[in-house]
């Protein structure tokens, strides 16, 4: 296979200054793309803000010979996402790469969690990525290309004690990327979604000796990949972390059909509800119009 590269492909990484998102910007560097390296410049709960972060990356990619600007915007605010693909566009002309992976971590067990301990990391995680990546969407649209990348995390879609603002935010931006694959696609949109496991200033202090083979550029190749012209792959969950790369897939099985019209029990639900959890013979769906079928041929005796 040849080698990837991103020449003439401008790419919006949120969350750059540090971690992940600094390995993503210093790879497509590296690989010819131009970059725009977002981060607010606060800590790791979201509090403060400053340019240092953000420069420093840029002074290292230049000093590498390759093409960045800085972008010190907030994610959480419709102003902040517009402002950060108009930074792109401003200095390159076009937007081809968005990888959602600014984050904050606000953990509490559900019964002590505040109203503005949710809303924060719902603002930074969720609705940051809705904000980044729509004007980003309509920019892909008019030149028929884009790659978006997603950051959810096990702890959404697996669940984890004491994280159901993070885990919500995470299992949210599932569902956004689904939509985006399916509403992008015929214009060569692809959206994909990581749930990384990696040594970062957000993640070193829970993960104790198990942290040292979590590299966090284990999980940049399979970004690189992912946001390349190489890939087809879209609609698609990946669990990535030390060297070890899988696909996370929803599935569907056939369960038990109570008939036609029929209105069953909850009787009827206890005695069949060994059927109903089965997983033997599942599907995995790629649309409602799949489950859809599924429930037609249910109704045809199939």
């Amino acid at each position: 296979m040849s080698e990837i590269r991103f020449d003439d492909r401008v790419a919006v990484i949120t969350g750059a200054g540090g971690g992940l998102g600094k390995t993503y910007a210093l790879e497509f560097a590296k690989r010819g793309g131009k970059v725009v390296v977002n981060d607010l410049g606060g800590s790791a709960d979201g509090s403060g803000a400053g340019s240092s972060m953000a420069d420093q990356v840029v002074k290292e990619i230049s000093e590498a010979g390759g093409t960045a600007v800085a972008n010190y915007d907030s994610v959480a605010t419709v102003e902040g996402g517009e402002a950060i693909i108009q930074t792109a566009l401003d200095n390159f002309g076009q937007v081809d790469i968005v990888v959602n992976n600014a984050g904050i971590l606000r953990d509490k067990s559900f019964a002590k969690l505040t109203n503005a301990e949710l809303e924060i990391v719902l603002d930074v995680h969720l609705k940051g990525a809705f904000y980044v990546s729509q004007p980003a969407f309509r920019a892909m649209k008019e030149r028929n290309y884009g790659r978006f990348i997603f950051t959810a995390s096990a702890a959404g879609i697996f669940g984890n004690f004491g994280q159901t603002n993070y885990g919500a935010a995470k299992m949210g931006l599932v569902g956004l990327s689904n939509v985006l694959a399916v509403e992008g696609k015929k214009n060569n949109i692809l959206s994909n979604v990581i749930a990384p496991i990696a040594r970062t200033r957000l993640t070193e202090d829970l993960m104790g000796a198990l942290a040292d083979n979590l590299h966090p550029e284990q999980v940049t190749s399979l970004v690189t990949y992912l946001c390349s012209e190489a890939n087809e792959e879209t609609h698609q969950i990946y669990s990535v972390g030390g060297g070890k790369y899988s696909r996370i897939f929803i599935g569907m099985a056939p369960g038990w059909f109570a008939g036609v019209g029929e209105i069953p029990t909850a009787e009827d639900i206890a005695a069949n509800l060994g059927k109903i959890n089965s997983d033997e013979g599942y599907i995995i769906p790629d649309s409602i119009a799949a489950e859809m079928q599924t429930l037609m041929a249910a109704f045809k005796g199939e």
